[in-house]
């Protein structure tokens, strides 16, 4: 129990796809204005990253690997991914219209993210069993939902706050989320010394 927990938090906070490995930027540049988007966009990508854990980790371990089609992996995890975007798409348009208007190309491009490529091809790097696959899934949607939120956040501020002319737009985005990035290093061996192996 104590290695899902570990994993868990330091999916969240110490191994951030967006804040410290440095995947999933576009949506986190692109959505993160408005809260709603943000965690809708999340939401979305939360449910992907797991549905394609569940589906890509048994496909690379029963069809793949003793095939010897190793070599097919991204491609085959990509065409998982873009399945699985499609029918979140259908989905949101029919249920949701509002939330599936308000995220716009934003949308099909998780079937590019590299966050919910690279969540699919590190658990197996990792040699993750199923069921730490799906917890590392778990925490790095979290990790994708916090950072896409507390962006979100800094980004209402800095509209309001009294920027330079030079800075204003995407410099001071950059700006504002190099920052935050910087706030998710102090979470770097914090985990493991508080639950050790």
């Amino acid at each position: 129990m104590t290695k899902f927990i570990v994993i868990l938090l330091s999916a969240v906070f110490i191994n951030n796809y967006v804040l410290s490995r440095f995947l999933g930027i576009c949506p986190f540049l692109g959505v993160s204005k408005k809260l709603d988007s943000a965690t809708g966009m999340s939401l979305a990508v939360i449910f992907v990253m797991l549905m394609a854990t569940a589906a890509t980790w048994p496909i690379q371990h029963f069809l793949l690997v003793p095939n010897d089609l190793g070599y097919l992996q991204t491609i085959v995890f990509i065409l998982v991914i873009a399945a699985l975007v499609q029918l979140v798409e259908i989905v949101l348009k029919r249920y949701v219209p509002s939330l599936h208007k308000s995220l716009g190309v934003y949308l099909p491009l998780i079937t590019t993210n590299c966050a919910v490529l690279g969540v699919t091809i590190l658990n197996i790097t990792e040699n993750y069993t199923f069921l730490e696959s799906m917890v590392n899934s778990l925490g790095s949607g979290l990790g994708f939902f916090l950072a896409m939120v507390m962006f979100s956040g800094v980004r209402s501020k800095i509209e309001g706050a009294d920027i330079p002319e030079s800075f204003k737009g995407l410099p001071v985005t950059l700006v504002a989320a190099s920052i935050t990035s910087l706030s998710f290093l102090g979470f770097g061996g914090v985990v493991e010394n508080m639950f050790p192996l």
